[in-house]
């Protein structure tokens, strides 16, 4: 099984910072790979047999894509400012360039494509937000790429955690294909902290604990999660953002509350 936490370090002279394929995290769908540009460095690729969704996480740029020019997209330096997202979606048998045009935080998530999806931009006013829980459970999620968007393979979200509070909370799972109970679908969380030398932890344990590993998360750490409960709990102080990626043979999300926690969901209702 591949290391499930990945240490955030300097970008190499292309820029790139992480790079998760199918082969390197020993699964069979999502693709993750980080970006941290300076003004005028560019990155072009073709997609191949996969599709992208490029989410600037911070800062600004030119996108093209798939023969459309998006012009210069991004409202926020980072993801702390309680700013919406611009994204883009590039289909299968496709190809991107980004050029940076200030500082850039550029994540490209990727899964097997397929259909006949175009390539488009997504605009802080596509992306829907909701908060979700209350308390030291509180959440507050912005769908960039949800289920109901047009997509092959790919669910995109962002996620921002109180200082203090817990997210994907209760533990809940999706690795097994139950429909319409439960879906298959691997994951990636992108992890970002304010202050950025705070630090918050994650656990990711199936019920009969042959994966157990719990995590202590940094500023630009990533965490793979191949299978089971994945909860992440962020310090006193500490506001903690994800980027989830997620994909399966089924792009539905739908997700399997560990039994011994599902009485604080009856406790949470009003």
């Amino acid at each position: 099984m591949a290391d499930l936490l990945l240490k955030n370090h300097a970008p190499d002279a292309r820029g790139l910072v992480h790079r998760v394929t199918p082969a390197s995290a020993g699964w069979g769908h999502v693709g993750f790979e980080l970006y941290r540009l300076k003004p005028g460095q560019g990155l072009e690729a073709e997609t191949g047999l996969r599709e992208a969704c490029l989410v600037l996480v911070g800062g600004r740029a030119k996108i093209r894509a798939g023969g459309q020019a998006f012009g210069e997209l991004g409202e926020r330096a980072g993801p702390f400012e309680g700013k919406k997202p611009y994204a883009a979606y590039v289909p299968w048998r496709s190809d991107y360039r980004v050029e940076a045009t200030s500082d850039l935080e550029l994540a490209v998530c990727t899964a097997p494509g397929g259909g006949s999806h175009e390539a488009r931009m997504i605009g802080p006013d596509q992306v829907a937000y909701s908060k979700r829980g209350h308390g030291s459970n509180t959440r507050h999620v912005y769908d960039i790429l949800p289920e109901s968007e047009s997509a092959h393979s790919l669910l995109v979200v962002e996620v921002i955690t109180p200082a203090g509070g817990w997210s994907s909370y209760p533990s809940h799972k999706h690795d097994t294909l139950n429909l319409p109970h439960e879906s298959e679908l691997q994951e990636t969380y992108y992890h970002r902290l304010d202050p950025a030398q705070g630090f918050a932890l994650q656990r990711v344990y199936t019920d009969d604990r042959s994966l157990d590993e719990t995590m202590a998360v940094e500023d630009g750490d990533v965490v793979l999660v191949p299978r089971g409960y994945h909860p992440c709990g962020t310090a006193h102080g500490y506001e903690l953002y994800y980027l989830n990626v997620m994909a399966g043979p089924q792009r539905v999300w739908r997700f399997h509350t560990e039994p011994a926690h599902r009485w604080l969901l009856e406790q949470a209702m009003p």
